[in-house]
């Protein structure tokens, strides 16, 4: 087990998946944002580090069917699919490391809400591009989520990278093309409000 996935099924381990900092009961900036992608129904969606998060409930229950969940953490894996029982069988449950990540097939959606803010090394984010570009088809949709520039320095007892729409466009490089950008103040459990910032790319080729 990496130091990396200890860290984080303890988290889990610690908390109720509804006590953690980044819960949503609704993720209704990122619903909107897939929708605005304008995919059909059967279209591939990835949601990276998306753990014991409410996405995949919510996309099953408005008819998406191709969906996959990645997390490092099988405790938060195995708790999305004790919450969704049967439905779970129909979901595609990846346990892995994003930076150490082989994808096996590619994606139309690549969803990241508050994963890739904890790589903070260049060598981390560029394992993360690599992986995402593997990953994803031409004409795909990146979404990915964290914390603003003027958000927390920390989470989960751990440093982020906080980003800014321009910074993330420089790491991916100039076969994402920057589509969107907006702010949200994220309300944890514990009502602390938290800076987010999604930035929307589309794959060009």
């Amino acid at each position: 087990m990496s130091v990396r996935q200890r860290h984080w099924n303890d988290i889990y381990r610690a908390k109720p998946d509804t006590q953690v900092s980044w819960f949503q009961e609704t993720p209704s900036r990122s619903l909107a944002l897939i929708q605005e992608a304008e995919i059909p129904k059967s279209a591939p969606i990835l949601d990276v580090g998306g753990g014991a998060a409410r996405l995949v409930d919510t996309l099953m229950a408005r008819g998406f069917s191709d969906l996959s969940v990645l997390d490092v953490s099988d405790v938060a894996l195995e708790r999305s699919r004790t919450r969704l029982c049967e439905q779970a069988a129909q979901i595609s449950w990846i346990n892995a490391d994003i930076t150490e990540w082989n994808p096996p097939r590619r994606w139309m959606i690549w969803h990241d809400r508050a994963m890739f803010h904890f790589l903070v090394t260049e060598s981390a984010q560029q394992d993360y591009v690599s992986a995402l570009t593997r990953a994803t088809l031409p004409g795909a949709t990146v979404i990915i989520a964290g914390f603003a520039p003027e958000g927390p320095e920390r989470c989960s007892g751990l440093n982020v990278q906080r980003h800014s729409a321009a910074g993330l466009a420089r790491l991916l490089g100039g076969n994402f093309r920057f589509i969107s950008k907006s702010e949200e103040i994220h309300r944890t459990p514990a009502g602390v409000g938290q800076d987010f910032l999604y930035v929307c790319f589309k794959r060009l080729s």
